[in-house]
């Protein structure tokens, strides 16, 4: 692999990073889990008012279920809403089954349904998962089709759960989730070590939970038991108690309707929701249970120069809206000000163009490019009249180091309504190249657009799609939102949109050269070559990667004068470190 130093590289695709206090990360921090998104229209309507108006963060989808497609559909309207898969080889109910996707003879009935039950049950003798022969094999076939389907649909997937107990059911088939886990960057939340890989305890009802109010007071014993510093996690079946769930039921749980409206009464609830904030409880998702960084505690000294730049900050009119600083891989401070919000993405403008460049170093870590490709010889459908010289010796490199030949940058109107819009490649190719590639400097967001388009054009999917296997899923980087040009192509040198701790793990990764919990994500030569150590958007995006202080900043902002932003970090916050 023929690699360059990129001093250049999007004019700084990383920054430079400190540590700060992780305030009220004493609280217990609590995931509320809703499970079986897609299993009845009614159920997918009381998961989204769980999420939309109570406090659940992450639902579990069922790729097999009738309303599957409803579900997948919500998902993309509700992006926030954390999504896991629910593994499914049961199919509990009367009135409506449930069938494999793949041939599975072993784990169904002779309809094909799956069995109703994981273990034996006296109202349905011998129709269970463990009274009968089933296959592993098959076993393995139906969850790999399941995962296939669901991260088709919903890229943004970032863990995996099972119903009725399928993650666990025995030791074998629990060592099993565990390597299809792995495989996709899937964590299984459910299998039987689940509690102790994540540190987290499972909270229930403390007393009676049969109907809506005793669900209530008996969820609210269970919050005032939450302990400083914990983890706990809380799962339910939310639905509505209306005509269709009245007809769902097995037997031995005929009130299904009633009993899961008290569900969605409990996650609505108003004083549910006082509790947790009078408590200081912090809600989280599954996948920042799984994947999100670790905290821990600045030291005084950083606690007071948070305070002093915070002040600063103020008495400067900055537009702040978040700070994350990690040290050693912990959290140490984080705030959200302004505009700032932790769970919502924040448009990042040039700090894009840093995951554009890493989709290009993992199609070059796969050998499907090279830095040397001519970047014409992409697009021979696109071309100019007279295509220069200088235009046919354009490689990647080029693109990537903003050394096109341009003597001014292109551009496109992004505004522009004219119909059939203006192909951006077409604009990019022919705008003339008066200096010889590789040899005259110019920034250049086009050129990055250009790579965007290579990518698609190479990986026969758009940017975004294709990094959520290979960086956003291994980093737990979901609900990734990305502009695109007319034609369809993610705009590659700015319009992409993630939260301030994402920004972090990025950083993080750059700073462990590639490599993210015992896996090489980036390729370390890369991350060598490519490594600017500050990745700069305009109005004040950052992300600062400190190697000899081995800390990473991310900031979010609406703030012009950059510079002066950058001095405040540095007079207060990096000395501290």
């Amino acid at each position: 692999m023929d690699l360059l130093r990129l001093k250049h590289l999007f004019a700084g695709c990383l920054l430079a990073a400190s540590t700060l206090p992780a305030w009220g990360q004493s609280a217990p921090t609590l995931a509320i889990r809703i499970d079986d998104l897609g299993a009845f229209h009614s159920v997918n309507e009381a998961c989204i008012q769980t999420y939309q108006s109570g406090i659940a963060r992450s639902v579990e989808v069922m790729p097999v279920a009738a309303w599957y497609p409803e579900a997948v559909r919500l998902l993309k309207e509700n992006p926030g809403l954390d999504a896991g898969l629910h593994l499914v080889i049961t199919s509990e109910w009367e009135n409506v089954k449930w069938r494999p996707l793949t041939h599975c003879p072993s784990l169904t009935d002779e309809n094909g349904y799956f069995y109703p039950m994981m273990g034996a049950n006296p109202a349905y003798p011998g129709q269970s998962v463990m009274e009968n022969k089933w296959d592993i094999k098959e076993v393995e076939q139906e969850f790999r089709a399941q995962i296939k389907m669901a991260l088709k649909n919903i890229p943004q997937l970032s863990h995996m759960t099972g119903h009725m107990l399928s993650t666990g059911f025995t030791k074998e088939v629990n060592e099993l989730v565990l390597r299809l886990a792995k495989e996709y960057n899937l964590p299984s939340i459910d299998r039987m070590d689940s509690p102790e890989d994540y540190r987290f305890t499972y909270i229930g009802y403390d007393g009676p939970s049969r109907t809506s109010a005793e669900k209530e007071e008996s969820f609210i014993r269970s919050l005032n038991k939450l302990e400083a510093g914990k983890r706990y996690l809380f799962l339910d079946h939310p639905a509505l108690d209306n005509e269709e769930m009245r007809t769902v039921f097995h037997i031995g749980y005929e009130q299904v309707a009633l009993d899961r409206q008290g569900v969605t009464d409990l996650l609505t609830s108003p004083r549910v929701k006082q509790v947790i904030e009078d408590k200081g409880i912090k809600l989280i998702s599954i996948n920042q249970l799984t994947k999100g960084l670790p905290r821990s505690t600045a030291s005084k000294k950083l606690e007071k120069a948070m305070e002093k730049y915070l002040d600063a900050v103020q008495k400067a009119n900055q537009d702040l809206h978040s700070i994350m600083i990690v040290q050693h891989g912990y959290v140490l401070a984080e705030k959200w000000i302004s505009e700032g919000k932790e769970d919502e993405p924040h448009i990042l403008n040039s700090v894009s163009k840093t995951f554009t460049a890493s989709a290009v170093g993992l199609l070059i870590s796969e050998g499907r490019l090279n830095l040397t490709d001519k970047v014409i010889s992409f697009f021979p459908d696109k071309l100019p009249a007279n295509v220069s010289e200088n235009l046919k010796a354009m490689t990647i490199r080029d693109l990537l180091a903003m050394t096109c030949g341009h003597d001014t940058a292109p551009s496109v109107n992004t505004q522009a309504t004219e119909t059939p819009a203006k192909d951006w490649v077409e604009q990019f190719l022919a705008h003339p190249v008066e200096h010889k590639p590789g040899t005259f400097f110019a920034y250049n967001s086009l050129g990055i657009y250009m790579l965007s388009a290579i990518v698609q054009k190479v990986a026969g999917e758009k940017l975004v799609d294709y990094l959520y296997p290979r960086l956003f899923r291994p980093l737990g980087i979901v609900n990734v939102k990305w502009q695109e040009s007319p034609q369809g192509i993610n705009c590659g040198g700015w319009g992409l949109y993630l939260k301030t701790e994402d920004l972090a793990k990025m950083g993080q990764l750059f700073l462990q050269k590639g490599k993210w919990n015992g896996r090489q994500v980036l390729s370390e030569e890369w991350v060598a070559e490519a490594s600017a150590y500050r990745a700069d958007g305009a109005n004040g995006q950052y992300i600062l990667v400190i190697p000899e202080k081995d800390a990473v900043i991310a900031v979010t902002a609406h703030i012009g004068d950059m510079q002066a932003e950058l001095n405040l970090i540095r007079k207060y916050l990096l000395p501290a470190l």
